[in-house]
């Protein structure tokens, strides 16, 4: 039988889980029917004018951030691989305040610092995905979004760490 290591802490979960649930706002409408994305668990989202959800993209911009994914409801039920999303269309729970695991694509977070969103390609910044979580400042190519800070500053193996929606800013 093969030996194994205990680590020296767990992980931090999955991203999309809402982390500490006593100022949980989670809010719930639909993913824009035309979008082409799926929002995943512990994606950024942003509120569309017409009372939608989409992804944060190249498009997304501080003041229309809503919040982000969550698995409230909704499980994926392939254990193998991440499959958790919301399908355009779809009802979808949103956390607007409150604390959440994300995956932090670049960066070291640390606790109380700035949380930022991709929303340009870097060929220099090879992890950085466009509408990922971002402990690092790159920019134009990402943006600051107001409000929202990293929780204790650790990071999992799996680059899962837990943001903290201090205030809702949209309705």
């Amino acid at each position: 039988m093969p030996g194994g290591v205990v680590g020296k802490s767990l992980n931090l979960g999955y991203a999309g889980s809402v982390s500490r649930s006593a100022d949980a706002i989670i809010t719930n409408r639909l993913v824009r029917s035309t979008d082409k994305e799926d929002i995943t668990f512990g994606a950024a989202v942003v509120l569309n004018s017409d009372n939608t959800y989409s992804k944060f993209g190249s498009y997304g911009t501080a003041e229309a951030f809503a919040g982000v994914a969550v698995r409230e409801v909704k499980q994926s039920t392939d254990y193998f691989g991440d499959q958790g999303f919301y399908r355009p269309g779809q009802p979808c729970d949103i956390l607007e305040r409150g604390s959440v695991t994300v995956i932090c694509n670049v960066g070291k977070p640390s606790a109380g610092g700035d949380v930022f969103v991709r929303i340009k390609a870097n060929p220099s910044v090879p992890n950085g995905v466009i509408g990922g979580f971002e402990a690092a400042e790159d920019g134009t190519n990402t943006v600051k979004i107001t409000g929202v800070k990293w929780k204790t500053g650790k990071i999992d193996t799996n680059k899962v760490a837990e943001i903290t929606i201090l205030s809702r800013i949209n309705p």
